[in-house]
């Protein structure tokens, strides 16, 4: 099984450079979505999905911002908002409850400069592990993807020195990411790769894609107790069509838990 997740930063213009005929190729079993900004009415007559896929859509309640949507091949058991408006009336988050686990889709708020918003992050990531921890108390697993809009460590972005001050590398943010994990929960690619040097994000300026001058923003983190049903997790940085590139999860396979 697999679980891709990826920040389009806009779907239209992610369809414009090839995000179906990527779609198409992977097989994906699940594909969560980040900045979406569109709603479903709005996609392009070209962007014709497969029949078998659930197609789950939360766009922000402004027009053209924001959004997460989730095309899963597996029938969710329910699908929810986090239940908290500040954050989902900005199409933050989807919790896409399945029979063995649950897959949070997140678009994590950016701080902005001047710790604009960053109040807000902190409390969304707050917010976050509160959920988690509910669901995992309540005996399920969980798997949250998304674009975090962290850079956890040093290792997670080219130049941390010049960032320390940078929206996305702030000593706060990196602290509340420590303390997310903290409660018991693993950033599954740090764990399989602990000395691996790779990035999700890059700047559209100064070819910093071509020069490799990234951030690794994106993320699949789960339940320390489910880390044994993980196969693996590849960074898809030879995907364009976006700032960011995909993010695939691996799991082993589950009994009971069949495509429809």
């Amino acid at each position: 099984m697999n679980i891709y997740t990826w920040n389009v930063n806009g779907l239209r213009a992610a369809i414009k450079n090839g995000f179906m005929d990527w779609f198409a190729a992977t097989d994906a079993d699940i594909v969560c979505l980040q900045e979406t900004r569109l709603l479903p009415e709005e996609l392009p007559k070209t962007a014709v999905f497969p029949e078998e896929y659930h197609l789950f859509w939360n766009p922000a309640e402004k027009r053209g911002y924001s959004g997460t949507a989730t095309f899963t091949r597996i029938k969710p058991e329910s699908v929810t908002g986090l239940g908290l408006e500040e954050f989902d009336s900005e199409g933050r988050v989807q919790l896409v409850h399945f029979k063995n686990f649950t897959v949070i889709n997140t678009y994590w708020p950016n701080s902005q400069d001047e710790r604009k918003r960053l109040p807000y992050k902190l409390d969304f990531c707050q917010a976050i592990g509160d959920k988690m921890d509910e669901l995992v108390a309540a005996g399920k697993n969980v798997i949250l993807c998304g674009d975090y809009n962290i850079a956890h460590e040093a290792i997670d972005l080219a130049r941390p020195k010049q960032n320390e001050n940078s929206a996305g590398y702030y000593i706060e943010e990196r602290e509340a990411m420590t303390a997310f994990l903290s409660r018991g929960y693993v950033d599954v690619f740090r764990s399989l790769y602990p000395e691996e040097v790779m990035y999700t994000w890059w700047s559209y300026r100064g070819r910093a894609r071509a020069n490799n001058v990234g951030w690794r923003l994106d993320y699949h983190c789960v339940n320390s107790s489910f880390m044994k049903q993980v196969k693996d997790i590849r960074i898809c940085n030879d995907v364009t069509g976006s700032d960011h590139c995909p993010v695939a999860l691996s799991l082993k396979a589950f009994k009971g838990n069949k495509r429809s």
